[in-house]
């Protein structure tokens, strides 16, 4: 098990047949911008590296605000499909922590879709203890 920032256009476009299983909405011809363009704000991008290629990648962002201090921000974690149920995911979510405790960050949040019940069980079974609710609307663009 190889986990490492990908940095390199190479490394970020290797990401994109991972990161589709959770982002089916997103364009391969797009993925690299998006990302490049995310990274200026302080989005990172890191990947699993097994043998047969890379089975894991999260997004997330190191920040910090009034309700929790410096923490960690994971916006995207999956692992392939296939690659599921093998302790990836549980090795992947250990990483991030690490890695945030390294940043000083002493706490580490993420969102997931109601939808998403083996993702539920997964982060509870990890000990990411949920705590509420995320609300969110789409806002109408003005046409200028």
């Amino acid at each position: 098990m190889n986990i490492q920032l990908a940095t390199s256009d190479a490394e970020i476009g290797a990401c994109y047949p991972v990161m589709k299983e959770l982002r089916p909405h997103l364009l391969e011809e797009e993925f690299l911008p998006r990302v490049r363009k995310l990274e200026q704000t302080g989005y990172r991008l890191a990947y699993m590296q097994q043998p047969e290629g890379i089975v894991a990648v999260a997004g997330f962002w190191l920040r910090e605000n009034l309700a929790w201090g410096r923490f960690m921000y994971v916006d995207d974690l999956v692992t392939l499909s296939s690659q599921r149920s093998k302790g990836i995911g549980g090795r992947f979510l250990a990483w991030l922590r690490e890695y945030a405790i390294e940043h000083g960050c002493h706490q580490l949040h993420l969102d997931s879709g109601t939808q998403r019940k083996d993702a539920h069980r997964f982060y509870e079974r990890e000990g990411v203890n949920k705590f509420g609710y995320h609300f969110a609307e789409a806002l109408q663009q003005k046409n200028t």
